[in-house]
């Protein structure tokens, strides 16, 4: 891709967001009752490409396990207010009633009390009690601490979710995580990012993870590009990271590394576009912080947002619009994408002619900016 000069001492390249390009139909249809959207990692299988996102206001144990039942998956995030509290319910009913004013610092006060291990494991115990997949996110930075207690305790899915992961983070204060041997040495397949470039990505398949996360979470209230200038239009970076695991593939003679597609997914046609530019699955937030059973009841927040020394998110209130079942499978009273996610994929997928996932990745796509 040629780049275009910003000025006389810089050049960079042209990238899109999703919202830049559109899906092309083609000359062959199908009913949307025909086509599969089920996607499989490692040795678990999933009847919708669609994971939830390790944040407090949209996973809690009870929303993994119903996201679960539904035939999703859903991440609870083990640095979050389930495994610094017994009984967070007061806490996330209090955050929900702060004035917008006083939210940053009153969750900053809340998540300083310490993750307690035992909380840790009672948590995957009760989603794993309920049948149900177990998928569960610590930081870069806490890894090494926690991933015991989070092994032991029985996880099948080790999500390990940053602003930014490399394979290579350089540190003078302390010993880093060496990501490739972390991984070698754990009987659970890891999910590992963000990232956001083709390098970085061949690097973290480099490392044995079963997936890679694209982009740098929390679209949705996300304050990174103010805060740091940092920014991934996530169309670009998805097609680059899809081209880093088909090199992969041939590297490794064979190894599939699956692509995730990481925030600022909230209509569905946003998760129709990130698989068509190449992602195996999607990870959204805001759309399920909407559900009338969210624990953030009708805000959302992500882990940027309470960072002690550098938030670089906010509190949104997004208010409540219909069950899980609804945003997921409808019926849909609105029409602006924000429910009925898997039936608008599938719509999307059958205009096109594909009849699964894998092959939706071929659609055509134009560049259409809004």
């Amino acid at each position: 891709m040629a780049e275009v000069e910003i000025g006389r001492g810089k050049s960079g390249r042209r990238a899109y967001e999703l919202d830049e390009i559109g899906i092309v139909p083609s000359r062959r249809t199908r009913d949307p009752e025909e086509v599969s959207v089920a996607w499989q990692i490692d040795a678990y299988r999933f009847e919708m490409p669609l994971v939830v996102a390790p944040m407090d206001s949209v996973v809690s144990p009870e929303i993994a396990i119903a996201i679960g039942r539904l035939g999703g998956l859903g991440v609870l995030d083990l640095e979050g207010l389930w495994t610094r509290y017994e009984n967070p319910e007061s806490l996330l009913a209090e955050i929900t009633s702060l004035e917008d004013g006083t939210a940053t610092k009153r969750l900053q006060e809340l998540y300083a009390e310490p993750i307690k291990e035992e909380l840790i494991g009672q948590r995957i115990k009760e989603i794993r009690d309920a049948g149900m997949t177990v998928a569960a996110r610590l930081s870069p930075q806490r890894t090494a601490q926690y991933h015991k207690a989070v092994i032991d305790a029985g996880v099948d899915l080790f999500v390990i979710r940053g602003t930014t992961v490399s394979a290579e983070h350089v540190s003078g204060r302390a010993e880093p995580l060496n990501l490739k041997q972390f991984i070698y040495d754990l009987d659970v397949p890891v999910i590992v990012g963000g990232c956001a470039t083709y390098t970085a990505a061949l690097h973290l398949m480099r490392t044995g993870a079963a997936g890679v996360l694209v982009g740098f979470g929390g679209g949705s209230g996300h304050t990174t590009r103010t805060v740091l200038g940092v920014a991934v239009p996530m169309a670009t970076a998805i097609s680059d990271v899809a081209a880093a695991r088909r090199d992969y593939l041939d590297e490794s003679g064979g190894r599939y590394v699956h692509v995730i597609a990481d925030g600022g997914m909230r209509q569905s046609g946003d998760i129709a576009k990130a698989l068509a530019v190449g992602a195996d699955a999607v990870m959204v937030g805001s759309p399920f912080a909407r559900a009338a059973e969210a624990p953030g009841r009708g805000f959302h927040w992500g882990s940027e947002a309470h960072h002690e020394e550098l938030p670089r998110g906010t509190r949104l209130d997004v208010g409540s619009i219909g069950t899980l079942q609804q945003i997921l499978y409808g019926p849909s009273n609105v029409a602006d994408g924000s429910m009925n996610l898997i039936g608008a994929l599938r719509r999307a997928m059958a205009t096109s002619g594909y009849s699964d996932l894998k092959e939706f990745q071929r659609v055509q796509v134009v560049v259409a900016p809004h």
